[in-house]
């Protein structure tokens, strides 16, 4: 089955204005009750994502229907909140959040042993989240590797009222001009971060086991992984409560059989994150494939 998914942020400008305003001036906490009637909504509106999640969690994790249904309220629920946290964490209600970061260490010595590093997630909680954090506490050579199709009007309205995060962005490009600012991050020892659980029309996948199926994901993050050889970690931040955040980064591989075996390591730890917070699941296409 196709995965169509084109990297934009959904929402509308207006929708942006007025949660920016709330967080400001009401603070994050009414936001997040605001949010529940825009999850309801599109829980009840949204046919797509409201299928494609009931369906993961049958057949990812054997739910019934009606424990599907209310795992896919939760998260469209957690995935709100998520949204509201990116823009206060850049505002000064940022001092509401409390962090919590397990192997912290292995980042630290990334940084350290200054070879650069590529840093591995998944649409499950939200490591953006965590970046400015890490700029603060680590180092403030973190690149994020993304599909820049966020609607301008809105990125401009972001930039503006909440300030740009305190990371560069590398977009992804049809030309493959984006594999030249890896190389010149990593040789001014910089990092690498990005998810690599989605896949886009026209490339190249690996079809893995995952929960109970199989899944594809993109091959291009794992053969750079392996082209580079530089050190790698998987990294996660997952909410853990109204205003509190779990950050977690495994020891750094620094040997490469091939870009299939490193996929397939990165599928396992992606499976223990997910089953650790099922409903921070933020794919909401069909993901399982035949």
């Amino acid at each position: 089955m196709e995965q169509k998914w084109d990297g934009k942020t959904k929402g509308s400008l207006w929708g942006y204005k007025f949660f920016i305003y709330a967080i400001r001036f009401l603070g994050v906490r009414f936001a997040y009750f605001f949010c529940i009637g825009v999850s309801g909504y599109f829980l009840l509106f949204s046919k797509k994502p409201r299928r494609a999640l009931i369906s993961f969690y049958q057949k990812g994790f054997r739910y019934t229907r009606w424990q599907a249904i209310r795992a896919t309220a939760k998260n469209l629920y957690l995935f709100g909140q998520t949204l509201i946290d990116r823009i206060a964490l850049k505002t000064p209600r940022k001092k509401i959040f409390s962090f919590r970061f397990n192997n912290e260490e292995a980042l630290v010595r990334m940084n350290e042993e200054g070879k650069g590093g590529f840093l591995f997630s998944a649409h499950v909680g939200n490591w953006e989240n965590a970046g400015n954090l890490l700029g603060e506490r680590i180092t403030l050579k973190i690149n994020i590797l993304m599909l820049d199709a966020e609607v301008q009007k809105i990125k401009a309205y972001l930039e503006d009222s909440t300030g740009k995060s305190q990371y560069q962005l590398i977009p992804i490009k049809d030309d493959l001009s984006h594999l030249v600012l890896i190389h010149q991050a990593l040789k001014r020892n910089e990092l690498i971060a990005l998810h690599a659980d989605r896949t886009t029309p026209g490339q190249k996948n690996f079809k893995l086991p995952f929960l109970n199926g199989f899944a594809e994901f993109p091959a291009g993050p794992f053969i750079m992984a392996h082209k580079f050889k530089v050190p790698l970690t998987f990294v996660y931040a997952v909410k853990a409560g109204s205003t509190h955040y779990e950050l977690s980064a495994t020891d750094p591989l620094t040997e490469f059989e091939s870009p299939e075996k490193i996929a397939e390591i990165y599928v396992r730890h992606l499976e223990e994150q997910v089953k650790a917070s099922p409903t921070q699941w933020f794919n909401f296409f069909e993901y399982y494939v035949d």
